[in-house]
């Protein structure tokens, strides 16, 4: 019985317990969660009205938009030289001035008598625009022909009440692809004699033209002191001799005319097929269509 009483004290255990004892130590609780710390009041109002202050130091002060006021990013877009999105940038970056000031507000309203120079340039608010026609016969770019052949300006009145212009000249019996626009700059570019697009034409002429005329035309030939170079001249497939294929950069038709009265052929037709990459496709005779965004990057880049 002492024994008994001896051992219990020694064991440290409880009488009548049944659970082995031991010595291995307890696990530490585990930590409770913890949330984000709150933000006290006054601190959390002061950040916000910081923040606020910041957000306005870029914006126009909010007034009416009168009736001939435009967002500044709206009108260098308009221009053509770059996006809304861009023109953010250069505003913001100081670059873009309203009648000789700096302006860097977002949202920044001008009239459009204003001068705005952007990056060095002055810029027009009209937006450019670009429209290609496939032109019918007896109408002609020139504007002092009389009242006998009609204009080509009519084929695309109604289209925009921009002032466009034709991209070079077309007489009353050349047909096919024209480009009007009124970006002064694409006019310029594609007139130049050192431009680089190239322009396809179908010539129709009065008889067969012979081989070795063709291989000439090919070699490219001089025409009243200047050299005319050919990048291609095949027949036609399928059809006759007289059905001549002519690739070259000149936008003057005249010089298509002549390189073939050169060798002593009337042209009875001139069929403009391509222009600069541009194509007759689902484009019938006599209408006209725009250019996607795609089509003016491309012809930019030429």
């Amino acid at each position: 019985m002492n024994n008994k009483e001896g051992n219990n004290k020694r064991g440290g255990s409880r009488p009548n317990s049944s659970r082995p004892s031991s010595n291995k130590p307890k696990p530490p609780m585990a930590k409770r969660a913890q949330g984000p710390k709150k933000v006290k009041p006054a601190v959390k109002a002061a950040e916000e009205e910081k923040a606020e202050k910041i957000k306005k130091q870029n914006q126009a002060p909010k007034r009416q938009k009168a009736a001939d006021e435009i967002r500044l990013n709206k009108y260098i877009s308009n221009s053509g030289v770059c996006s809304r999105r861009d023109a953010d940038i250069y505003i913001q970056s100081g670059n873009v001035k309203v009648n000789g000031i700096p302006v860097t507000e977002m949202g920044y309203l001008v009239k459009l008598n204003d001068v705005i120079n952007f990056d060095g340039v002055v810029l027009t608010p009209e937006k450019k625009e670009y429209i290609l026609l496939n032109k019918p016969k007896n109408f002609t770019t020139a504007l002092d022909e009389g009242q006998e052949f009609r204009n080509v300006l009519e084929l695309v009145r109604g289209s925009t009440t921009s002032k466009i212009a034709p991209i070079g000249r077309m007489d009353k019996n050349t047909t096919g692809l024209l480009l009007f626009t009124n970006d002064t700059d694409m006019i310029r570019k594609f007139t130049l004699p050192s431009q680089k697009s190239s322009k396809i034409y179908q010539v129709s002429l009065d008889k067969n033209l012979k081989f070795e005329d063709l291989e000439k035309i090919s070699k490219g030939l001089v025409l009243e002191g200047h050299r005319v170079f050919v990048e291609e001249v095949s027949y036609i497939e399928k059809e006759a001799k007289s059905e001549v294929g002519l690739k070259l950069r000149s936008s003057n038709v005249k010089v298509v005319r002549a390189i073939f009265e050169h060798f002593d052929y009337d042209v009875l037709r001139i069929d403009r097929v391509s222009f600069a990459g541009l194509t007759k496709k689902n484009l019938p005779r006599g209408n006209w269509r725009f250019l996607t965004d795609q089509e003016v990057i491309n012809l930019k880049n030429v």
